[in-house]
């Protein structure tokens, strides 16, 4: 008998981040469906504001492309700006998340993705306490 166990915010942010990277990958935007309310939503809600999600992000980088970012990188960015525009939660938590992502899934020891990351939200932060 398996058990139904809730997954954490922490196991759903990391799921998020995997079907993002799966539909940059395969150049999708087709509805996702999933029994995660969250997960559905956030993905779903990503895709659905992507463009602009992307020109926020281009507009913030600091010596980077957007083009230039991994998979990955694009992925955990693009849910952490829709997390700042799009939902209630609070701006650190959100940066917080999106560098834990870094760390573990992109970051080579470097830490260069890490400040690449935290630039940008902490550009799009300050934009939008304004």
């Amino acid at each position: 008998m398996t058990e139904n166990k809730e997954i954490t915010r922490k196991e759903q942010r990391e799921e998020i981040i995997k079907k993002l990277f799966e539909f940059d990958i395969n150049n999708d935007t087709e509805a996702f469906v999933h029994t995660n309310m969250y997960i559905n939503n956030s993905v779903n809600g990503v895709l659905e504001h992507i463009m602009k999600i992307d020109q926020i992000m281009v507009n913030n980088l600091v010596n980077w492309k957007i083009n230039r970012l991994s998979y990955v990188d694009r992925a955990i960015i693009r849910f952490a700006v829709y997390e700042l525009y799009y939902t209630k939660t609070p701006f650190e938590i959100v940066i917080n998340e999106a560098l834990n992502l870094t760390r573990k899934y992109s970051d080579e020891g470097d830490g260069k993705m890490v400040g690449c990351t935290n630039k940008v939200l902490d550009n799009i932060k300050v934009f939008l306490k304004k």
